[in-house]
Formats: C-alpha cells, sequence, structure tokens
C-alpha cells in the first residue's frame, strides 16, 4: 500500500532528487548486466512499447481520480521506463538517460527565452508578464525555427505530433496546432455549427449507402468535436472517459436491478432496458455528482 505523502517527506533539494535517481539509473544497470534479471536483460526498445503505454494511461488515471499516492507510484513506474529504455540504448551505444535530461534541459531553457534570457523584445520583467497564450504561440514558433534547422527533408507546421497518440488528442492537437498561425474559428459556437453540418453531410451519406463516404464522414463529424472541445478547453480524451466511465456505471446498475427482479439484459426487451436506463439517470441526478 502506498504511503501518503508529508510535505516534510518531499526532497529538500535538486541534489535529494538527482542522488535517487541515480540509484534508480544503477539499480536498472544492475538488472541488465549478466549477473541480473533474466526477464529484464532480454527486453528491447520495442518490447517495452506496451509497458511504457500502459505506464501513461496509468498516470493519467490516477491524474483524472485526483489519488496523488497512487499518482506518485504511476509517476514512478513511468520514470522507470524511461530510464529501462534509455539503458538499452545505452547500451547500443545510442544516447544514455543523461544524454536525454541533458536535452530536455536544454529544450526548457531554450523555448523559455522570457524567463531564462532577453531573447524576447522588450526582456528582462516584461518579458516575465507574457500572457499564456503568447508563451504558447513562442513556444511554437522556436519549435518551428528549430525543425526548420533540423537535417530533414521537410518541415512542416504539423510535423512532430505523434501518429501513436490517440486519435481524439491527436485530431485536438492537429487543431491547436493550426490555431497558432490564425487557422481557426473565431468562436466555439462557429465550431458547434460545423458539427451540425458535419452530422447533416453524415446523414447524407448514410441515406447513400457508400461505406467509404460514410467513413470519411464520421471521420469528419469526429475531427469537428474534438476541435469544438479544444475550443472549450476542454480536453477531449478526458471527456470522453468520463463519459465511458458514466456510461458503464449506469450500464453496470441497469443489470443489477433486472437481477434483483431475476432478470438478465438478455432477457429484457428494448422498451424495458430504456425504463430503466430512465430510472438510473433520474437516481443519478438525485444523487448529485459522482465520486469517480
Amino acid at each position: 500500500m502506498t504511503k501518503a505523502i508529508r510535505s516534510g517527506d518531499l526532497p529538500s533539494s535538486a541534489a535529494d532528487a538527482g542522488a535517487r535517481f541515480e540509484r534508480l539509473v544503477e539499480i536498472m544497470q544492475t538488472l541488465r548486466s549478466p549477473d541480473g534479471c533474466a526477464w529484464d536483460r532480454e527486453q528491447t526498445v520495442a518490447s517495452l512499447r506496451p509497458f511504457v503505454l500502459e505506464e501513461a494511461y496509468e498516470v493519467v488515471e490516477a491524474m483524472d481520480r485526483n489519488d496523488r499516492a497512487a499518482l506518485c507510484d504511476e509517476l514512478g513506474d513511468l520514470l522507470l521506463e524511461a530510464v529501462f529504455v534509455a539503458q538499452i540504448c545505452a547500451e547500443d551505444g545510442d544516447f544514455t538517460i543523461a544524454d536525454a535530461a541533458e536535452a530536455v534541459t536544454a529544450k526548457l531553457i531554450r523555448r523559455h527565452p522570457h524567463v531564462f534570457g532577453n531573447a524576447v523584445a522588450g526582456g528582462g520583467a516584461a518579458a516575465r508578464d507574457l500572457s499564456p497564450v503568447e508563451v504558447k504561440r513562442q513556444w511554437e514558433r522556436i519549435k518551428r525555427e528549430e525543425r526548420a534547422g533540423a537535417p530533414r527533408d521537410r518541415a512542416t507546421l504539423l510535423d512532430g505530433i505523434p501518429e501513436a497518440l490517440p486519435s481524439l488528442l491527436r485530431a485536438a492537437r492537429i487543431g491547436a496546432r493550426a490555431a497558432n498561425v490564425g487557422f481557426d474559428w473565431r468562436e466555439a459556437e462557429q465550431v458547434i455549427d460545423k458539427a451540425d453540418e458535419e452530422v447533416a453531410e453524415l446523414r447524407d451519406a448514410i441515406a447513400g449507402g457508400d461505406r467509404a463516404q460514410i467513413e470519411e464522414e464520421m471521420g469528419d463529424l469526429l475531427f469537428t468535436i474534438a476541435n469544438a472541445a479544444r475550443k472549450l478547453r476542454i480536453d477531449p480524451e478526458s471527456a470522453l472517459r468520463t463519459a465511458n466511465t458514466k456510461f458503464t456505471r449506469r450500464f453496470r446498475a441497469v443489470e443489477q436491478r433486472l437481477e434483483g427482479r431475476g432478470r438478465t439484459l438478455h432477457d429484457a426487451s428494448p422498451d424495458e432496458l430504456e425504463r430503466e436506463w430512465e430510472a438510473v439517470k433520474t437516481a443519478d441526478a438525485a444523487a448529485g455528482p459522482p465520486d469517480d
């Protein structure tokens, strides 16, 4: 069971954190050594991919629950995966975890000139007064300049958005990147109007019976919905996770209500299921917001 964290338990300095991180790196080196763990030795960068994804999602789940004790554990697990992957790359002569730490440190300094330097017009204290929106635009501008100077065939505004992201989140990221150069709806209501337009086009495609067209229009609708969430400052992935959790809780309640009368979901008619669903929704509204 995870021990609750008190403010007095936190590292008193960066040196404390550094020493603890160094110990983690040493343990991973031992596990990967000839005298270490057989399972750890046989892992590859490719084999660790699902573990990295799983730990990242568990971090997000702990954040959604606002469970700080669990969040501490899950962040540790995610950190372990980063050290694990970097150790394999170090053994292959590619880079070390220290190189990765140095790279992200340099990136943070480079992309925060308003904090670490005078590269912003006005400099000094005035530069520190940049709004969050201005800081974000500055970050994207510097990123584009870095990308343009990198040795690659082509650098575009939308480069660097990971294709492995969940599609709903990636749609919002694509929209946000385009919005940074002014290619965006002015108001959230305009995005909702666009969603209504996409629903109408989806209806037309369904009426036409062309499966490829139906899929395309469904994609357009989902892309618009993701950007409506962005415009409303809502994380679409979090919103959908919440909706999934709510539906799951209510559907289980429907199942339990039926079981209480000696019936099953398969026995119930569509009308009966709908009545039970409405009853559960009514009970939910009376009980107030759930803890989840």
